[in-house]
């Protein structure tokens, strides 16, 4: 802030895993790396694709548990979570684990989950709040930053709340973000600067646009230039890939943050074992920001050592922690650089430096030596404690209890599609997953789990992996061309909350967004479209109550 203005027993409902270490080959994308780029896509060809029989590089986080209780076949099977969490004995036996782990916090109530304490309200006359409390990060969080913060130059939103509100701070929003490439042969390539293109400019001398470009980067006689002055510099090539990108919630992704690595693995080798290789979810291993800096920024030296660990934030799973998201997010959205990222974005692969009025060598760790950028007050690790303290979105239980009938029915069709394939959405939507245990270190070991997020049954209804469903958006960022066509599952927790479904927004009911799911999906797909129409509608209000 600114001036403070499954070898895996397949189909039963709980599955243990052990985590390993892994690593993959490299996939090369883009232009040439030494040219002026986005620092959103500065990274894109240093994430990997797991591969779980070579394995180095990903940290070992040790064991993690997930269920896939809609998967079951044998209706008796004992669901750890929805039934030893509630009672000692399950149904088949003795709890399979003597303590199990305990529902995490949710809720839409502006209230801590536990990682900090609540704190005092925050008013518009408080004095300058110290960063610790949740009231005191949230209100950090929703600051509006200015031109004298070192806004911009190019920039999408003048705050964190901006894109993350709805219904309370951490939420979704209706604001996008814009991307645009083209493809040589069969790969992807950024426009020029990197495929992100910025909606605002806090001079429109750079504001940036989906090339073509006929006339551009033309400066007046009289305003300080660059050395050396550049000359005008059209864009004539065409840019016809082109996406939005819906903002994403942030409510209990503390949790997410705390899913072991192991977890996500498994949960792509069971899809792969119970659909017989039909849906199997890509993990990426991208690299730590927070754990890098020091020896290694951004990666670039391909010969010395590189953190990386599961992505499992963005669309595209670029980012693999809440302090990478929180730098990444201050450079491209708000255009503010950080002791994380130091670089300013160009407009369009433009010098923007005649605009860039704040110095990003200021230093805020004397101690250190720390260059921390336009953030003079480490923002970002603010940023940082208020998500990893916000509850998880809440399901709606006045609509499961006035519509139980048709709502429970819904639920049982999300996990058993009938006539199906053997399997349903939960395949990708996971209903239930366990984070890592009380103290294990995650984030390249940069940071502890703590008790507050630790052995926490979260609810997302979503892997964090990436599938090809027909509706990828052609963009490539941290995972190589594999990843083009891909996208990573959403989450459903709090789906009710968003009027504007898929990674683009493009549809704008539940109907319009399950007839849209191809590729890996199709099957499901197919079997959703036999049901009858109250079955169509009972899956629809279980959707209605997430």
């Amino acid at each position: 802030m600114k001036n403070h203005r499954i070898p895996l027993a397949l189909l039963l409902a709980t599955v243990f895993i052990l985590a390993g270490m892994f690593v993959a080959t490299v996939s090369s994308q883009g232009p040439d790396p030494n040219a002026q780029t986005n620092q959103a896509d500065k990274v894109s060809g240093t994430g990997v694709t797991v591969d779980p029989n070579d394995p180095q590089n990903v940290a070992n986080e040790g064991t993690g548990a997930f269920t896939f209780d809609p998967f079951k076949s044998d209706p008796t099977a004992c669901d750890i979570y929805d039934v030893c969490g509630a009672h000692e004995i399950c149904e088949d036996g003795p709890c399979p684990t003597p303590t199990p782990p305990e529902e995490a916090p949710t809720g839409f109530d502006d209230q801590t989950n536990g990682f900090v304490i609540q704190g005092d309200p925050i008013t518009a006359c408080s004095p300058g709040p110290t960063p610790g409390t949740f009231e005191a990060d949230k209100f950090i969080f929703s600051v509006v930053d200015e031109k004298a913060d070192g806004l911009g130059p190019v920039y999408n939103a003048q705050s964190c709340r901006e894109c993350h509100q709805n219904p309370v701070v951490g939420g979704i929003s209706q604001v996008t973000e814009l991307r645009a490439g083209h493809n040589d042969s069969s790969d992807f390539v950024d426009a020029p600067g990197g495929s992100l293109i910025n909606d605002r400019a806090i001079d429109s001398k750079v504001q940036e646009r989906v090339p073509p470009l006929f006339s551009a980067l033309v400066y007046p006689a009289a305003s300080p230039t660059p050395s050396p002055s550049p000359s005008p510099s059209p864009i004539p090539g065409e840019e016809p890939v082109r996406t939005f990108r819906t903002s994403l919630n942030l409510l209990g992704d503390g949790f997410v943050e705390a899913i072991a690595n192991g977890t996500l693995l498994a949960i792509a080798d069971t899809q792969d074992a119970v659909t017989g290789g039909q849906v199997h979810g890509q993990a990426i291993a991208v690299p730590v920001l927070e754990a890098n800096f020091e020896t290694n920024r951004d990666c670039a030296d391909p010969e010395a050592a590189c953190i990386r660990r599961i992505g499992r934030f963005g669309w595209k799973n670029q980012i693999p922690s809440l302090l990478s998201f929180s730098g990444d997010a201050y450079l491209n959205e708000i255009g503010i650089t950080n002791f994380l990222i130091l670089k300013e974005n160009t407009s369009l692969g433009r010098p923007i430096t005649a605009f860039d009025t704040v110095a990003d060598d200021t230093v805020c760790d004397d101690d250190a030596g720390i260059v921390c950028g336009e953030d003079t007050e480490r923002d970002i690790d603010t940023f940082t404690e208020f998500m990893r303290a916000t509850k998880a979105p809440p399901q709606d239980t006045d609509i499961q209890t006035q519509f139980a009938t048709d709502v429970d029915a819904g639920r049982t069709i999300f996990g058993d599609m009938p006539n199906g394939p053997g399997y349903s959405c939960s395949v990708c939507h996971v209903p239930a997953i366990v984070t890592a245990d009380i103290g294990t270190t995650i984030n390249g070991g940069t940071f502890v789990v703590p008790a507050s997020l630790g052995f926490k049954i979260i609810r997302p209804f979503g892997d964090f992996l990436l599938h090809d469903i027909g509706t990828g958006d052609g963009i490539v960022q941290n995972g190589g061309q594999p990843t083009r066509l891909k996208v990573r599952t959403p989450p459903l927790w709090g789906v009710r909350t968003r009027t504007r479904l898929l990674h683009d927004g493009s549809a704008l009911t539940f109907l319009d967004a399950i007839q849209a799911h191809h590729g890996e999906a199709e099957d499901v797909t197919t079997a959703f479209a036999a049901l009858t129409s109250t079955q169509k509608k009972q899956l629809i209000m279980f959707l209605e109550s997430l």
